[in-house]
């Protein structure tokens, strides 16, 4: 089986048409927030094109999740920025934007006839269960990858994050804020040992 080409081999017009086009088809067909087009974009450039491994994903993600502003935008943001510098960011937020622009318009043209159509309400009723599962099966990978590193006080964050969040309904913002705290402050302190080893 070939290996995947990595992007530094591919100039800069083709990575932006693939970034663009990846972006614009994933936004098109993502229904449920950005948290599924976050989980989406990891399958496709870190699984299917291996431009982003799995710990910088990770990282991009927290990043998307932690700035203000829609997460899918913000996680166009920052991988398009990861893969093409600021014309990345340029081609991957226009394939975000431009599909729920052109919907979002349409719907609301339509949104008397369509608000009230068993129809459509049965569509979308049934896409909760869709949506649900993309978000479990990006967390499952996610936190297999936590897991697998093996740093017991990742996995203690992970799992007080979520009890936290899921079971003391503490607020996510606040959660973002101790984490990325905690995560700086192991930084520092791990830098210090490494540099006073050498």
């Amino acid at each position: 089986m070939a290996e995947p080409k990595p992007k530094q081999e591919l100039s800069l017009p083709v990575r932006l048409r693939k970034l663009f086009f990846s972006t614009l088809y994933l936004s098109t067909f993502t229904f449920g927030g950005g948290y599924v087009i976050v989980s989406l974009l990891k399958k496709k450039f870190v699984d299917e094109l291996h431009w982003i491994d799995e710990d910088e994903m990770l990282d991009l993600v927290a990043i998307a999740q932690s700035a203000p502003g829609a997460i899918a935008v913000n996680g166009a943001i920052v991988v398009g920025f990861k893969i093409a510098g600021i014309p990345g960011i340029l081609v991957s937020v226009l394939g975000a934007v431009l599909p729920p622009f052109v919907i979002l318009t349409v719907v609301s043209y339509f949104y008397s006839a369509f608000k009230n159509n068993f129809a459509v309400q049965a569509m979308l009723y049934g896409m909760k269960a869709g949506v649900s599962a993309v978000i479990i099966d990006v967390v499952f990978d996610m936190a297999s990858g936590i897991v697998k590193g093996r740093d017991a006080l990742l996995i203690i964050i992970m799992i007080a994050s979520f009890i936290a969040n899921y079971f003391l309904k503490v607020n996510v913002v606040w959660i973002i804020l101790v984490t990325a705290g905690i995560g700086a402050l192991i930084t520092i302190v791990r830098s210090r040992r490494e540099g006073g080893a050498k």
